[in-house]
């Protein structure tokens, strides 16, 4: 019996995976690096903390530009700090599979007259041991399943913070449009209305100037609103707040591209490369194989093998084995 205890804490050994050093994070900043183009951390201390402040408040030094807004997003992003963490906690999980619960002991002590009975016992949880390959599988499959998550998560922060960006500057340069066309509405109603006090202008054309600065006074309030409303959600994508909110944005928007990729097979290739549809094969191959680990447990979940020693007050020790299941 001790050679086959021994042998099976050996193979519980052999089969322990550890938890790295990343908690599992290089994967999706691979992934992130490769569809979007930039970095993105994990801030797992007050180091890192003050390193993506620090870039942060570089970033904000000049005017916005939008690859620096989809930067700022993916290293400050509060929600995707959240999903981040679930790589770890998935990890994690993976290594407590990985794992063997270990023996359990019993102590009895019982006490009759003068004479004392004692009873010691040592189990092993045989079935968790021949079932960690398979715990170990499904965790690693929901393992890449977050991470697969984790990474479309910061994929669609980015394609967020990109597109915030646009609306920002266009509901800007708007807004300093319609501004200037209330300069020139209000100079128009001026001017009508000194050239209507000498009478050299009729009254009807008098009210339409009027009604013309106050409908671009309106327009201007309205313009204002939307781009103060997109400046907003583009600094709450970013995760800017306090002396950051004041950041410059440039004064129009970029030109259009001279050139315009064919799209051929790019279809084909997004939905091959899709993170959620990845995150959603990695899930059903976790759920087929937990399915199996349930099938594997359906008639027998418990099987203990124990090592007992028993002495009484006046008799020879006892020994033997139990078995549990």
């Amino acid at each position: 019996m001790k050679p086959a205890m021994a042998g099976l804490a050996l193979l519980a050994l052999a089969g322990c995976t550890s938890l790295s050093q990343d908690a599992g994070f290089s994967k999706v900043e691979q992934a992130v690096k490769e569809r979007a183009g930039a970095e993105t951390k994990w801030s797992r201390s007050a180091d890192d903390a003050s390193t993506i402040g620090g870039r942060v408040k570089e970033l904000l030094a000049k005017p916005l530009g939008p690859t620096e807004a989809v930067q700022i997003a993916l290293l400050n992003n509060p929600g995707l700090q959240a999903s981040y963490a679930e790589v770890g906690i998935a990890e994690t999980d993976l290594v407590q599979a990985s794992r063997w619960r270990g023996p359990t002991f019993s102590f009895a002590r019982l006490r009759r007259g003068d004479e004392t009975e004692t009873e010691r016992g040592v189990f092993f949880d045989v079935l968790g041991l021949l079932t960690i390959p398979l715990s170990t599988r499904a965790s690693a499959s929901r393992l890449e399943a977050t991470q697969s998550r984790a990474a479309g998560e910061a994929l669609r922060v980015a394609l967020d913070a990109r597109k915030a960006w646009f609306q920002a500057v266009a509901a800007q340069e708007t807004a300093n449009y319609m501004a200037q066309v209330k300069e020139s509405a209000e100079t128009s109603a001026e001017l009508a209305r000194r050239m209507a006090a000498v009478g050299n202008f009729p009254k009807l054309t008098q009210a339409r100037e009027q009604a013309f600065y106050a409908e671009a006074t309106a327009q201007l309030a309205r313009a204002r609103h939307n781009a103060a409303a997109a400046r907003e959600r583009l600094a709450r994508l970013m995760g800017l707040w306090g002396e950051d909110l004041a950041y410059q944005l440039p004064d129009r928007l970029p030109d259009l591209p001279k050139e315009v990729r064919d799209s051929g097979d790019l279809e084909i290739q997004a939905i091959a490369q899709r993170l959620d549809v990845q995150g959603a094969r990695r899930e059903a191959e976790s759920l087929a194989r937990s399915m199996g680990l349930t099938k594997a447990t359906r008639f027998i979940n418990l099987l203990e093998v124990g090592v007992l020693s028993k002495s009484e007050t006046g008799q020879p020790r006892q020994r033997g084995w139990e078995i549990e299941f």
